[in-house]
């Protein structure tokens, strides 16, 4: 026998009953049909009370509550109104108990005191559901919504790791003062260590380096020395400092290089980096491919 869905638990469910109300239908197995139906409803439970605690949020001290919406639901037939108002309840929970939470998370992390306003949530939600006129366009929006997304975890990032962030840069400053220490335009400094005679890569060439990374404590994060291998990559698919490095060291050249959190990886966490961390490599270009 084929094994249902749950979203056709419903309507298998709703053959078999017969009163509306808060409490469970009575079951009365008077043919083969109606001792089918009960059964069939029955098997399909089977992961549904799971479902409904670790997906839905449904809290079993309720289910008489999840019995009555269960009723209503089921015997609502085809009537239009009810489904809509019924998808609405469905998807407003949605929103509520993981849309919002999810959001919050991505945005704020773990501090539970700070959400997103949900009135305002709410309004361009249901503007870009109807298609009546909003504040901005739907395509408008995703653009707004990522930038501001990054402006406000960067402003919250930044009320943790400030400190961070000035020691990176009284760091950096201190650094450009050393003897034979060059400076680009991007900020980005270096040292050179050995001068290489090979190409200059491109910024969509292939290359093979062997690295060091670092944080300014000398914490080291990353090292393809300790792998005992070198890495492969393009040019133009690393952090920015990077590439602004690669597309001017000659091949055979080692350098140490100090790159500033905006051109590194800025307000976001990775790995053992924290946020607005100043980054310092050893860098030696092995070839271009």
């Amino acid at each position: 026998m084929k094994k249902l869905t749950i979203v056709a638990v419903l309507a298998i469910v709703a053959a078999a009953f017969t009163a509306c109300g808060n409490g469970a239908p009575k079951a009365n197995l008077k043919s083969d049909i109606d001792t089918m139906s009960y059964a069939i409803g029955m098997a399909q439970t089977q992961g549904l009370k799971e479902y409904l605690v670790e997906r839905l949020g449904v809290d079993t001290a309720y289910m008489d509550m999840f019995i009555k919406g269960l009723n209503e639901g089921a015997n609502a037939g085809d009537n239009k109104q009810r489904a809509a108002y019924y998808a609405g309840i469905q998807i407003g929970q949605q929103i509520s108990n993981q849309m919002v939470k999810g959001i919050n998370h991505e945005v704020f992390g773990n501090d539970s005191t700070k959400t997103i306003s949900l009135k305002n949530f709410l309004a361009g939600f249901i503007s870009g559901t109807t298609g009546k006129k909003g504040l901005m366009t739907v395509e408008q929006a995703q653009t707004v919504a990522q930038q501001k997304m990054e402006a406000v975890k960067a402003e919250v990032m930044e009320k943790e790791y400030g400190a961070n962030k000035e020691a990176g840069e009284k760091y950096l400053a201190n650094y450009k003062k050393g003897a034979d220490v060059k400076t680009l335009e991007s900020g980005v400094a270096y040292k050179v260590i050995k001068e290489g005679t090979g190409i200059i890569p491109k910024d969509t060439s292939m290359v093979k380096v062997n690295y060091e990374g670092k944080t300014i404590d000398g914490k080291v994060f990353d090292s393809s020395y300790k792998r005992g291998e070198p890495l492969k990559l393009r040019a133009n698919q690393v952090i920015s400092g990077w590439t602004d490095v690669l597309t001017r060291m000659p091949v055979g050249s080692t350098w140490e290089v100090v790159i500033p959190q905006e051109k590194a990886y800025g307000a976001r966490k990775q790995g053992d980096i924290d946020p607005f961390s100043t980054l310092i490599f050893k860098i030696e270009l092995l070839g271009v491919e």
